[in-house]
């Protein structure tokens, strides 16, 4: 297995990268107490939970439109200057290492792949296997042949499993031109990488800021929330901010999952955090991860926003196939 070799940074000791605002991910003890301990509350969801939607995307969105489409869980298409770009893309049926067990589907991806656009560009958040799924890269290669553009070290992971697939890898802050004005820029994220127990976090992890004829569009794959940071660091930099794609779901038990995925609750803190106009929720409803049940997250996350006196359609909740147009 090949693994990621570069200098040391505030990021990287050499070996291993970390989140100097982060936490470092959970031990293998605790993995155990939280799926054998006593006590332990997990919901069952339905055997399958279809969305009502499903899209038929254009082959282009030109001029000053931003097109957004929800695949499901993570995974978007989003369609800008004549460009279409794939979010962490999943089309498998189980996300795990092996076809017969793991997290499996509870719906169909909101586009059938046959109806995808041809696809330019895909961005790949991290290593985790609900976001980087080689089988649907694989696909994506041999039918698109796009340009992937993922943090360091999961190129190597990509590569290694199919040479055909043009990854390109990038620290936090490196921008990277696109093609006919936009561009994507990698920022931290409070979050961590594997592929199994022996490599955690032998790659990099992110979050992206797109720019778009549109506005910028904050992207966050996967996140917990800590004490905000790395949100308002991204107003900061890289506001305003015209749109936030932000996770709502697999939260649950809080003392295991708070430093890596935010709940509801979070999520609008992190609204608030990085000024963005509008937000959609995703990461919710397609694969169990954790142990909430499957409408807990948009049902929580209006409680949430009804508390913080933030109006609801400003962070709005899509099945998989429905559209957001900007």
């Amino acid at each position: 297995m090949k693994t990621y070799s570069g200098p040391v940074s505030d990021h990287f000791d050499g070996e291993r990268f970390f989140d100097p605002d982060g936490a470092p991910p959970k031990s293998l003890s605790q993995i155990l107490r939280w799926q054998f301990g006593g006590g332990r509350k997990r919901a069952r969801w339905p055997d399958w939970a279809p969305s009502p939607h499903l899209d038929t995307p254009p082959p282009r969105v030109d001029g000053g439109a931003v097109r957004l489409s929800f695949v499901g869980h993570a995974s978007w298409l989003i369609q800008a200057a004549g460009l279409n770009i794939l979010v962490d893309p999943v089309w498998s049926t189980r996300v795990s290492p092996v076809a017969w067990a793991g997290p499996r589907r509870h719906n169909d991806p909101g586009i059938a792949f046959e109806a995808l656009p041809r696809i330019d560009i895909v961005l790949v958040s991290h290593g985790h296997y609900d976001h980087l799924d080689m089988a649907t890269l694989s696909k994506l290669a041999a039918n698109f042949a796009p340009r992937v553009i993922t943090p360091l070290g999961n190129d190597l992971t990509m590569k290694d499993a199919d040479a055909s697939i043009r990854a390109e890898s990038f620290d936090w802050h490196d921008r990277v031109e696109l093609g006919d004005g936009v561009a994507v820029t990698l920022v931290p994220t409070r979050h961590w990488s594997a592929r199994s127990l022996k490599d955690r976090n032998r790659a990099l992890w992110a979050s992206f800021v797109l720019e778009t004829p549109a506005g910028k569009l904050y992207i966050v794959c996967d996140s917990g929330y800590g004490d905000g940071k790395h949100f308002r660091c991204v107003a900061a930099v890289h506001g305003p901010l015209k749109l936030a794609i932000l996770p709502i779901g697999a939260y649950e038990p809080r003392w295991f999952m708070r430093d890596q995925h935010m709940n509801p609750e979070d999520a609008v803190q992190a609204l608030a955090d990085c000024g963005a106009e509008t937000a959609l929720a995703h990461h919710h409803g397609t694969f169990q991860l954790t142990d909430e049940a499957i409408d807990a997250p948009p049902i929580e996350l209006g409680k949430a926003l009804d508390e913080a006196g933030v109006p609801r359609e400003r962070f709005r909740v899509l099945k998989p196939g429905q559209v957001f147009e900007i």
